[in-house]
């Protein structure tokens, strides 16, 4: 993988099916985010949307990746993750379909994340709900444990939108 590939060098399948290139994200703040809808940390997907309504229209795009390499805890379908997280946390930013984030089957963007955010477990994402926050540039990535609350990523959101 190059070295100097960026967020924007990297595309996604929606849960549509459709292509999420994200190319379409420059100039905006991104969290991504592994997610899972049978996870002890499920209900962040709550602090996840209001992240999305509070600074989605001041640059923040939120992205959630559904992942089934923890436990099995995203065995749904396409569209019934889509319905769980629509009637459940009625979920208004994107969310793609199922990868995998860890192993030979990676999906080449959270292979780059992990480089340019390696965690406690070095390249490998410990458990649903690791987010990772890029800046504006497309290159630089912070990234946070699943234990790490929405809520809590504020003030990096903030700043990072400056």
């Amino acid at each position: 993988m190059k070295n100097d590939l960026t967020l924007y060098d990297f595309s996604l399948k929606a849960l549509d099916g459709s292509d999420f290139n994200l190319t379409s994200l420059k100039g905006k703040v991104v969290l991504i985010v592994n997610t899972a809808s049978k996870c002890g940390f499920t209900g962040q997907y709550a602090g996840l949307e209001q992240l999305h309504r509070q600074y989605g229209d001041k640059g923040l795009q939120i992205i959630g990746v559904p992942c089934n390499q923890f436990a099995n805890q995203e065995p749904g379908s396409s569209s019934e993750i889509a319905e769980f997280c629509k009637l459940t946390y009625d979920v208004s930013f994107p969310l793609m379909a199922k990868v995998d984030v860890n192993g030979k089957n990676a999906d080449p963007l959270f292979v780059w994340l992990k480089k340019q955010a390696p965690g406690t477990l070095g390249s490998s994402v410990k458990w649903n709900f690791t987010k990772f926050l890029v800046q504006k540039d497309g290159r630089t990535v912070k990234r946070y444990a699943p234990t790490v609350e929405p809520d809590s990523l504020k003030g990096d959101i903030e700043k990072a939108l400056q």
